[in-house]
């Protein structure tokens, strides 16, 4: 298969670790890109066989920051690559859709389990939020292109690449309905549970 050559510059960008990425001052830019997820320990029996593999790591999603401008004439994003990779990183699973997923494919084997807090209207995974930033400090590592209008390179990705843990443009993923469905029940029972306080803690912390 030949690699269009900023999907090829994209996959050949340094793969930094969540110490590095959290470090100051943050080697991450604070402008616009993609960034892609390679990971050492799979978060489920995820068939790779098709996926971009580097240095014993696997690529398994990516995205953008920010996205494509709306046109109904709501003002842009002001997310950056810095901010969201941060997010993933440090956040919980309202805020991270790729924390939701990881979180959903792992619950048995963290202990995890999503659940209303506050209010009712979040959906985290409250203290094991940590237990995730964790798992992903051992097993998640993150690269990043810049570039100025990241959505158009993000479409030759979703074509390109063989993405499981990615749910948007990527219905055809042989993983896409075992993903929906994981992320799908722990919704569902999370919304006939009564909500809980909120622990006041993310994943920033790793206990």
């Amino acid at each position: 298969m030949t690699i269009p050559d900023d999907i090829a510059r994209y996959l050949a960008a340094p793969i930094l670790s969540r110490a590095e990425v959290l470090a100051l001052p943050s080697p991450v830019p604070a402008g616009p890109g993609a960034y892609g997820w390679w990971f050492r320990e799979l978060p489920a029996d995820i068939h790779v066989r098709g996926c971009i593999t580097r240095d014993g790591l696997t690529l398994l999603y990516a995205g953008i920051s920010p996205k494509k401008p709306p046109t109904n004439g709501r003002g842009p994003s002001r997310q950056t690559l810095r901010s969201r990779i941060k997010t993933h990183y440090t956040g919980n699973a309202e805020g991270s859709t790729l924390r939701r997923s990881l979180g959903c494919l792992l619950a048995t084997e963290l202990g995890l389990e999503l659940r209303r807090y506050g209010s009712g209207t979040r959906l985290h995974f409250g203290a094991g939020e940590q237990d995730l930033s964790k798992w992903m400090d051992r097993n998640a590592f993150v690269s990043w292109l810049s570039t100025p209008q990241p959505w158009l390179l993000e479409e030759e990705i979703m074509t390109e690449l063989d993405l499981p843990l990615n749910l948007d443009q990527n219905h055809h993923n042989v993983f896409h309905p075992v993903l929906t469905t994981a992320r799908a029940d722990a919704v569902l029972r999370a919304r006939s549970l009564p909500p809980l306080p909120n622990p006041g803690v993310g994943g920033s912390r790793i206990r």
